[in-house]
């Protein structure tokens, strides 16, 4: 084939298929390489308005270096970029290039956020400048906020608490906490009581992560256009007089769930 169809023949074609297939196409031949790893191609991979999220970022510079489209793909896969003054971090998925991103807690609400109820710390293993500890609480309620339109349409998403327990933790395993998922003056969304310290004998929810944080799912969203306005996501437990403490809070993140 690519001695029939030149090499911008081939790119164009390759363009219209995804990362993954790319990758595989750019061991087929020396000319299937150069094509599969062409800078047209990755560019279509690549969601459309990278260039504007980049600019407005902490990493502005990788718009300016000289990196191949392929390399900018691949690293905004690995490396998360911080955003919006730094409260919400960037990436994609790496088998659809779908938007993800992630909601630290200098953009989340706490509604008890003074010092008594919660730290505000530093963390080597953070994308973040600051995470949150809990100090104790008798009620939990903890939301994020991201506007649909940012996300990638025609996307399933999950949204996940990423967090962490301390030695010291208390009040998670005998009591679980709710989660939810729902659109801002749509109060109709998924709704799921889990235990962030599951007890013995229970079924764990929560997961490890490759950065070294926890996470648990929190529900999912499928936007369709873009144009539901805000997505709340949310952590709150209002029953009784029990205290919590010992929870630390990275943030809430939203990614395509399963690459659909």
């Amino acid at each position: 084939m690519s001695d029939v169809f030149p090499e911008e023949c081939i790119s164009e074609t390759i363009s219209f298929t995804c990362a993954r297939d790319a990758c595989r196409f750019s061991v087929v031949s020396t000319v299937f390489k150069s094509a599969a790893d062409s800078d047209a191609v990755w560019e279509k991979f690549l969601p459309s308005d990278y260039r504007e999220i980049i600019s407005g970022s902490a990493s502005p510079l990788l718009l300016t270096t000289n990196v191949s489209k392929k390399d900018l793909y691949l690293h905004l896969c690995h490396n998360p970029i911080i955003i919006n003054n730094g409260t919400m971090s960037f990436a994609i998925e790496k088998e659809s290039g779908k938007k993800c991103y992630m909601v630290g807690v200098r953009g989340l609400s706490f509604s008890c956020g003074d010092s008594q109820c919660w730290k505000w710390s530093s963390l080597q293993e953070s994308r973040f400048c600051k995470v949150a500890e809990l100090n104790y609480v008798w009620w939990l309620d903890v939301k994020g906020k991201i506007d649909t339109k940012i996300l990638s349409p025609k996307t399933n998403y999950g949204a996940y608490l990423v967090f962490k327990l301390t030695e010291s933790t208390s009040g998670f395993r005998t009591r679980p906490v709710k989660l939810g998922v729902y659109l801002e003056g749509i109060d109709n969304g998924e709704r799921r009581n889990v235990y962030l310290d599951p007890p013995r004998n229970t079924p764990k929810l929560s997961q490890k992560r490759g950065d070294g944080w926890m996470e648990i799912e929190m529900g999912e969203f499928f936007n369709e256009n873009g144009d539901n306005g805000m997505l709340i996501c949310s952590v709150f437990y209002f029953k009784g007089l029990h205290t919590k403490r010992g929870l630390i809070v990275e943030g809430i993140e939203l990614r395509p769930k399963d690459g659909k």
